[in-house]
C-alpha cells in the first residue's frame, strides 16, 4: 500500500481525481501538454525546471503549472532519481523540484550527485507534511538544496490547492531568477563557510538607499524573521548569539509549516548551545529563552504586569503565511517601544516591512541581511527600500555587530 492512494504509481487513469485534474494522457517519464493544447514556445532567458517524483499525477500537475507560468520552460519530467542524474546534462535545468520519496533512488541520495555535477543548480525538495519528512528536508538544505515546498497532505489537495501552485511557481522564479544573476549564497551549500570570504562590506547598500539612525537606546530584545533560505541561514547565526541570549530574549518567526517548525527548533537546538524551542501560548518572554514560532500560528506578544507573554494567534494568514512576521514585529512594538532590535533574513515578498515600521515608530531599529549572502532578497530588499533599516549587513557580520549593540554600542 502506498503512502497516498492517489499517489499511486499504478495507471492514474482510472482514478477519480485524474478527471479534476484534466484526464490529461502523459507518459510515465515525460509530460509536455498543456491546458491550451499546443506548446509555448520558450523564450531564451526562461526558467529551465526539471520536475523528479515517482507520483504521475503529481508529475503531471506540476509539468503542467510550470509550462504555463511565463518565463518558465518545462526542461524534463522524470519519475526517480537515477533518471533526474542521468538525464541532467541533457535536460540542462536550472532549477530542479525533487521528491524525497521515490524508488530506485530517493531525493535525499539523488542530491549530493546532482549538486556534485552542477554545483550552482537550484533544487527544491517537495517534501510531504510529515515528522520524518520534516527531517530528511531538513537534512536537504544543509547538504545544500536551496529550498523546500511542503505538499498538501489531503488526498487530491494538491489539485485544488492555489496556494500551493502559487508558492511553487513563486519559489521556483525566485530561485531560478538569483541563479541566473549570481550564484546562491554558498550558505546554501556544503562549504557553507566561504561565505565569509566572498560577502561584501557591511552597509554596501549606504549609496543606494537611505538607512536610518540606529536608535540611541541599546536593544533588550532580538526580533528575527525570515522565509526562503532562513533555515540554513539560523543555522549558522543562532549559535552565534550566545551572548545576546545570556542578556535578553530572541523570538524568531520563520516561514515554516506545523512539523517543520518542531524539527527546525530540534536543529537550532543541536547547532548552538542553547535551547530553542516552539513558543508556547501564555508563557512569559524572559531574557535566556529563544522562542520560534510554531508552524500553523502566528506568533505575537502582550503585556502582563511588568513583563510580557507568549500569544499564539490562529488568525489568517498575513502575506499568505502563518507565522508571519508582521504581527510578532507590530506587537512587539507595543510592548517594547525602543527596546526592540529587528533583524529581517532571506526570503521572499515583503513579510516585515510594516513591522518593521512599526519598530521604527516605536524608537527600535532594524538591520536588513545583505542581497549577496541572501538566498531571495525579498524581505530584506523590501524593508531597505522602504527606508526603515539602519543597516544592511552580510551574514557573516550580524552576530557579531548585534552583539556589541546589546553591550551599549550604537550601529
Amino acid at each position: 500500500m502506498s503512502r497516498h492512494r492517489w499517489l499511486d504509481r499504478g495507471d492514474p487513469f482510472t482514478d477519480p481525481f485524474v478527471a479534476a485534474f484534466g484526464n490529461h494522457r502523459v507518459a510515465m517519464s515525460t509530460v509536455v501538454h498543456t491546458s491550451r493544447g499546443a506548446s509555448v514556445a520558450p523564450a531564451p532567458d526562461d526558467i529551465r525546471v526539471m520536475v523528479v517524483d515517482d507520483a504521475v499525477i503529481v508529475r503531471s500537475l506540476l509539468s503542467r503549472w510550470i509550462e504555463e507560468a511565463p518565463g518558465l520552460k518545462l526542461a524534463a519530467s522524470l519519475r526517480n532519481g537515477a533518471e533526474a542524474i542521468e538525464r541532467l546534462d541533457e535536460a540542462d535545468p536550472d532549477v530542479v523540484v525533487l521528491d524525497i520519496e521515490m524508488p530506485e533512488l530517493d531525493g535525499i541520495s539523488t542530491l549530493p550527485r546532482l549538486l556534485a555535477r552542477r554545483r550552482d543548480l537550484v533544487v527544491i525538495m517537495a517534501s510531504a507534511l510529515t515528522r520524518d519528512h520534516a527531517e530528511v528536508t531538513l537534512k536537504a538544505l544543509a547538504l545544500g538544496a536551496a529550498d523546500y515546498i511542503p505538499k498538501p497532505a489531503a488526498e487530491g489537495g494538491m489539485i485544488t490547492s492555489v496556494s500551493f501552485q502559487r508558492e511553487l511557481v513563486e519559489k521556483i522564479r525566485a530561485l531560478g531568477s538569483r541563479r541566473r544573476r549570481q550564484p546562491l549564497p554558498s550558505y546554501a551549500r556544503r562549504t557553507a563557510m566561504s561565505v565569509t570570504r566572498r560577502s561584501v562590506p557591511a552597509d554596501s547598500a549606504r549609496g543606494a538607499f537611505k538607512l536610518r539612525p540606529f536608535s540611541v537606546v541599546p536593544p533588550r530584545v532580538l526580533l528575527i524573521g525570515a522565509s526562503t533560505g532562513g533555515p540554513q541561514v539560523l543555522t549558522r547565526l543562532v549559535p552565534r548569539l550566545n551572548a545576546v541570549a545570556d542578556a535578553a530574549p530572541i523570538l524568531i518567526t520563520q516561514h515554516m509549516p506545523a512539523t517543520f517548525t518542531t524539527i527546525l527548533a530540534e536543529h537550532l537546538t543541536r547547532a548552538g548551545e542553547r535551547p530553542v524551542h516552539e513558543a508556547v501560548n501564555g508563557e512569559p518572554v524572559v531574557a535566556g529563552a529563544i522562542y520560534l514560532a510554531p508552524g500553523g500560528k502566528h506568533m505575537t506578544v502582550a503585556r502582563q504586569g511588568r513583563g510580557a507573554v507568549i500569544v499564539l494567534d490562529d488568525g489568517p494568514p498575513v502575506h499568505f503565511c502563518k507565522p508571519a512576521v508582521d504581527p510578532l514585529f507590530s506587537s512587539a512594538s507595543e510592548v517594547w517601544g525602543s527596546w526592540n532590535l529587528a533583524l529581517i533574513l532571506t526570503g521572499m515578498g515583503i513579510d516585515g516591512t510594516a513591522g518593521a515600521a512599526r519598530i521604527v515608530a516605536g524608537g527600535g531599529s532594524v538591520i536588513a541581511q545583505d542581497e549577496a549572502t541572501s538566498a531571495v532578497w525579498g524581505m530584506p530588499g523590501s524593508a531597505v527600500s522602504a527606508g526603515v533599516c539602519s543597516a544592511v549587513a552580510p551574514l557573516v557580520q550580524i552576530a557579531p555587530r548585534i552583539a556589541r549593540m546589546f553591550l551599549g554600542a550604537i550601529s
